[in-house]
């Protein structure tokens, strides 16, 4: 963590910790001892996470009293075991081995839609379950997915699921703060007809934004995806991961816009907050299915983001 005391906490302050969760030897030990001893290990570091890191305890704190969760430290507890697990399955589901979990699909036909229809499609994601799952199934079944992503905090994560299949470097476009040119690599992927993956829960550093309500709050949300859908004419999906311990992924994709016009001006500024809003309302439904499997530990709501 590098907020100064006493300041909100921002999401690109949240830095992975990975002397402390050991990824090359977590990821060693999920190679010979299987996913169960690579579970076992977890529970262990996320009671060192909690007990540590106040700002993760009062985060995630914030969050679980907005979605009407008791704010209890065994709450919060599992609140970031679950998200440990779900880290520790991103190893496998990296792999393509799909084979400890039980995974249900609900509107895989939009995405197979978008990939046979030839306009390209923007699959709006968030940090709420995994999207891994998505990203690992849709490449099993043939429907290859670029993902737009900063992996600046997390770059260790990012090396290790490299390591383990290389292919994934092809398919990540990475966001480069102060280099606009990846903005040009993502149009490309949907003017070729292809998928583009993006975040819509995180506004990039210095990026446009939107406010939106979102549990019972205003917050700000990225106006990218949107700005970009609107330029290329193309439709935004989203979609969502739910993890139920101890094996279970419900991937859930569903339509938010066939296009997304956006008018000139102030009513402009007004679109994108409503386009928001209604990106937001999904997460907040979703979030209500399965509220553990949030994971922006942040001040997600703070005006200073």
């Amino acid at each position: 963590m590098t907020a100064a005391a006493g300041a909100p906490l921002r999401w690109n302050d949240v830095a992975e910790k990975g002397g402390v969760l050991g990824i090359r030897v977590l990821v060693g030990l999920t190679t010979l001892l299987g996913r169960r001893a690579g579970r076992a290990v977890l529970w262990l570091v996320a009671a060192w996470f909690v007990l540590l890191h106040a700002g993760v305890r009062r985060t995630s704190r914030a969050y679980l009293a907005r979605v009407g969760m008791p704010t209890t430290l065994a709450s919060v507890y599992r609140h970031v075991r679950l998200f440990a697990h779900v880290s520790l399955d991103r190893i496998f589901m990296a792999r393509g081995d799909f084979r400890h979990f039980a995974v249900s699909s609900h509107g895989e036909e939009h995405l197979r839609d978008a990939a046979r229809s030839g306009q390209g499609a923007i699959v709006m994601l968030a940090h709420l379950g995994s999207f891994e799952v998505m990203r690992g199934l849709a490449d099993v079944r043939g429907l290859p997915i670029h993902v737009l992503a900063y992996s600046g905090n997390a770059r260790r994560i990012a090396a290790a699921l490299r390591a383990m299949n290389p292919s994934i470097e092809a398919r990540v476009i990475e966001i480069r703060p102060g280099d606009p040119s990846f903005v040009f690599e993502a149009e490309d992927v949907v003017r070729r007809g292809e998928i583009l993956g993006t975040m819509g829960d995180r506004v990039g550093l210095g990026g446009k934004s939107a406010v939106a309500p979102f549990l019972g709050a205003p917050a700000r949300f990225p106006a990218g995806p949107y700005l970009v859908a609107a330029a290329l004419g193309c439709p935004v999906l989203v979609a969502f991961g739910l993890h139920t311990p101890p094996n279970r992924y419900d991937l859930y994709c569903e339509p938010l816009a066939d296009r997304i016009v956006l008018p000139r001006g102030a009513a402009r500024e007004e679109a994108l907050a409503a386009w928001a809003s209604r990106y937001a309302a999904r997460v907040e439904h979703h979030c209500r299915l399965a509220p553990y499997n949030w994971f922006n530990f942040y001040d997600f709501w703070s005006a200073d983001r």
